[in-house]
């Protein structure tokens, strides 16, 4: 049997890897040489949910911190973790907790700018979490797993892409766009972005479409790293369709932060 070491970018943009035989290989020998089910692997996700001690949260961060700047990084340790323990999705809840942590506290800046009151807040904070990010994820997951296995695998013989990476890509691709709609945002939203003009839809859209950027940069480098998927680039087809609805936002006056801000607003009342 022989590992992968490190990859090397190949022309293609799709990650390619150097065999070598078992003896040689610098990472440690898979766990066991039998793949836990579905069941048995979201059942060890949740229990460990609660064990914080267990959590490492050290390496979550630095995932975070390249989500930025090197995603690709942070694809190449999910290849590392399929070689040692047999699964491509996360074991350790540390990110999802991160996540949810952020998702909170942006929020609280979120309902300030909104002037939200004490109860509006603690449902905006709930709808935000289990909904815009856990339901509207598990939907955005579940349609990418289907479409990613029935058309994107090199043959019918290649394995299944894990629903728990489908669910992990989505996450990893959430968070940018968190940091800037949820974050960067705040700071410029009553007093430029709120106003009606056009540097105000210019500032506000552009948030918006880079968030969209990183979204959908990030999933396509989520199954681009995967050898035995083909025509990942259909993923970036999203991108000029983007790019068209924002310059058609700017050519009819429409701010698309506002009305978002406003649709926040009038669902928690």
């Amino acid at each position: 049997m022989k590992y992968a070491t490190s990859p090397t970018p190949s022309i293609s943009g799709r990650s390619s890897f150097s065999y070598v035989s078992r003896t040689q290989s610098p990472l440690p020998p898979p766990i066991n040489f039998t793949c836990a089910t579905a069941t048995n692997k979201t059942y060890k996700f949740i229990r460990r949910l609660f064990k914080f001690d267990q959590m490492d949260f050290e390496f979550a961060l630095w995932q975070i911190a390249y989500l930025f700047y090197n995603p690709q990084q942070v694809y190449r340790n999910f290849s590392y973790r399929k070689q040692t323990k047999l699964q491509y999705a996360r074991d350790d809840p540390a990110f999802l907790v991160l996540l949810v942590i952020s998702l909170c506290v942006t929020s609280l800046g979120f309902a300030w700018v909104l002037r939200l009151g004490l109860g509006q807040t603690i449902y905006f904070l709930f709808y935000v979490v289990f909904v815009d990010c856990i339901l509207c994820g598990i939907i955005t997951a579940s349609i990418l797993w289907f479409l990613v296995n029935k058309y994107m695998r090199v043959d019918s013989l290649a394995k299944d892409v894990e629903w728990g990476y489908a669910f992990d890509v989505h996450l990893n691709a959430f968070y940018p766009p968190l940091i800037i709609i949820h974050f960067i945002q705040l700071f410029f939203y009553n007093a430029i972005i709120s106003q009606d003009w056009f540097f105000s839809r210019l500032l506000g859209n552009t948030l918006w479409l880079l968030a969209i950027g990183y979204y959908v940069y990030i999933t396509f480098l989520g199954y681009n790293c995967i050898n035995h998927l083909k025509n990942t680039r259909a993923i970036l087809a999203v991108m000029p369709i983007a790019l068209l609805v924002y310059i058609v936002t700017l050519i009819i006056g429409w701010n698309f932060c506002v009305t978002l801000m406003n649709f926040y607003h009038y669902r928690v009342l």
